[in-house]
């Protein structure tokens, strides 16, 4: 809002400009001290810093992450880093990348939509020249990729992309899945030209080349997960609730392991001469009786006394007591 001047104000700054104390110059710059921030309304602000900042601590882990995964596939140093993040319109995204390059277009649920994958067509032909042989000194690309070559890129970009689950852990748990791989950017029109994106460009060195990636976002894939994407979220929770959800992930993470599991109805000694004329039909005397309690057995270490019968048709045991009761109390 303007300031309003009082009468005897303005009275003294109309003396002040017919005496020449005060030039009109003087007052204009006054009033170019209110400038007005631009807005582009075609390409509106969608991403706020602290979303752009959360994007760059989450994709700094899965550069790291990718790093190691690729050093190990091609048994050669790998050193990934992000370089910047923006927000750009999906069409200046198009456009400032190479034709052909590799772009992976996979989803990662809760997220909603495709996220595209970039990498520089230099880089990926060194990937190919490692993998295939070659010693991946090869600093620029001199053909198309074949079928062959786009097979073989699929495989090392799925699993690239598999490193998401890792670089967002804590925020948000995510489930990557591969949709495609193209060669061409434009054929690509999954969004619209002005929609907004979030770019963020990683710097690629492997051995003596430096070449680059680009991982593109859309403001759709994230619009409803945006609450989750403030660093102050990741800090709501107490430590009982921290310590609670640690716990719940090491169970879900046990349980689906196999282990091996046996009775022992009991045990006799014989002697090898016996034991060599062993036939069937046989009968061998154990040292308990059918109404003892049996001995079960997990991974060859005795954890439960159990009551051995019938279930149905099957043979079965029912557990009477836990030998490891205090390892339960202390959990």
């Amino acid at each position: 809002m303007a300031e309003v001047l009082s009468q005897s104000e303005i009275d003294a700054l109309l003396s002040a400009l017919s005496t020449g104390d005060v030039e009109p110059e003087q007052l204009k710059e006054k009033e170019e001290k209110h400038k007005i921030k631009k807005y582009d309304f075609r390409s509106p602000q969608k991403f706020s810093k602290e979303h752009i900042r959360t994007l760059e601590m989450v994709h700094d882990s899965f550069a790291r992450i990718v790093s190691n995964y690729l050093s190990g596939q091609l048994r050669k140093h790998v050193k990934i880093e992000i370089q910047s993040v923006e927000q750009i319109t999906y069409e200046e995204f198009v456009h400032s990348i190479p034709n052909p390059t590799i772009l992976t277009l996979f989803r990662m649920p809760p997220l909603q939509g495709n996220i595209m994958l970039e990498m520089n067509p230099d880089f990926s032909f060194q990937i190919l020249d490692i993998l295939l042989g070659g010693a991946g000194e090869k600093a620029e690309a001199s053909k198309d990729f074949s079928e062959i070559d786009k097979n073989i890129l699929s495989n090392i970009t799925s699993d690239m992309i598999k490193s998401m689950i890792l670089a967002w852990d804590g925020i948000l748990e995510v489930k990557p899945e591969f949709e495609g791989l193209e060669t061409n950017p434009s054929v690509n029109q999954t969004l619209a030209p002005n929609e907004p994106v979030a770019l963020l460009s990683f710097l690629v060195e492997l051995g003596k080349n430096t070449t680059y990636m680009n991982l593109c976002i859309p403001y759709l894939s994230v619009e409803k997960i945006l609450d989750k994407l403030v660093v102050q979220y990741w800090f709501k929770t107490n430590d009982s609730e921290l310590q609670e959800e640690a716990r719940e992930k090491l169970k879900k993470g046990i349980e689906p392991v196999e282990v091996k599991m046996h009775v022992e109805l009991g045990n006799t000694e014989i002697t090898i001469d016996n034991f060599l004329k062993l036939v069937k039909g046989d009968v061998l005397i154990l040292n308990s009786q059918y109404s003892d309690p049996v001995k079960v057995f997990v991974e060859g270490e005795e954890c439960f006394v159990a009551k051995p019968g019938i279930i149905g048709r099957n043979m079965g045991v029912e557990l009477l007591d836990i030998l490891d009761k205090d390892v339960i109390e202390n959990e």
